[in-house]
């Protein structure tokens, strides 16, 4: 039988394994703050930048002084909020598909869904990439904000990218229950073929994933994040955060979820994450690992 994906970075198959992913860098200047302090201080392991976002020279700066942060790419294809919007990094023209009627990315996956054309998706996620690696940015990996890659028409574009640029990506193991529990149930049977095209091109799959971050009501915060912990079994996890430094420019971006970011801030940069994790026997891994490995076959 042959090894785990666990085995071959080193862990036992019986271990559990947390990718603690700091989502949104560059999304504003709190967004970095709070990911910058939460990889300083730990648990938090790796996260990824929005390229197309206001904030992205900042984040890459600081990538650039600090070579040690494993940082990756977070593919944004919309601008969901209502009054701070962005556009596509390669231009209005070369994508007009991308646009909604303010000129901006669309607020929604769903819009993104319904008008993207695949081969403009494809040409504005690669003109992300190779804006951050021409910015200074060691990436190390691919995921997708809000999932919008997952849409069955841009899922091979997704994966070729892993393959263009030799690079992981956020795919894991489809939970069935956890899909249907967010009506997204069909998903699994969309993922198969690039799950299995991935592990053919020797991508690595990963056994899971957690992405309840946000879902939680004021004071609620540390019972919320230790039930999810809770909830990981054996394998390598990718557990995505939002942590983000509370204030003023953080309640005007998203007032709605501003103190769950400051919190995921404060817990997953802090005691009490390192605690939690500990207290679960949980250990924790960047995505740098997988990268090293997946280019270790050449």
């Amino acid at each position: 039988m042959p090894p785990t994906l666990a085995e071959r970075l080193g862990f036992d198959p019986t271990d559990r394994i947390a990718i603690v992913h700091a989502d949104d860098i560059g999304m504003c200047h709190a967004a970095n703050e709070g990911a910058f302090e939460a990889l300083a201080n730990g648990p938090a392991t790796c996260g990824s930048i929005m390229v197309p976002c206001p904030w992205f020279r900042e984040a890459a700066d600081h990538a650039r002084a600090h070579p040690e942060l494993d940082l990756g790419v977070h593919l944004t294809l919309n601008c969901e909020w209502d009054h701070y919007r962005w556009g596509p990094v390669a231009g209005r023209s070369a994508v007009p598909s991308l646009l909604d009627d303010q000129g901006f990315l669309p607020r929604t996956t769903l819009e993104v869904a319904q008008r993207a054309r695949p081969e403009e998706v494809a040409v504005e996620l690669r003109a992300q990439v190779e804006k951050a690696l021409e910015a200074g940015v060691d990436v190390t990996h691919l995921d997708s904000h809000m999932g919008t890659c997952f849409f069955p028409q841009f899922v091979d574009v997704y994966g070729g990218l892993a393959r263009e640029f030799d690079l992981p990506i956020f795919a894991a193991q489809p939970d069935l229950a956890a899909l249907e529990k967010r009506g997204m149930g069909g998903l699994a049977k969309v993922l198969e073929p690039l799950l299995a095209q991935m592990r053919a091109d020797g991508v690595p799959v990963l056994d899971g994933f957690d992405a309840e971050s946000l879902d939680f009501a004021h004071g609620e915060g540390e019972s919320h994040n230790r039930a999810r912990l809770a909830g990981l079994s054996s394998g390598i996890h990718y557990l995505i955060c939002h942590p983000a430094r509370g204030g003023e420019e953080l309640d005007a971006v998203c007032p709605e979820h501003a103190h769950q970011r400051d919190f995921e801030r404060s817990f997953y940069g802090g005691d009490a994450g390192r605690k939690a994790l500990e207290d679960q026997g949980i250990r924790t891994l960047g995505m740098r690992a997988l990268r090293d490995l997946m280019r270790s076959r050449e």
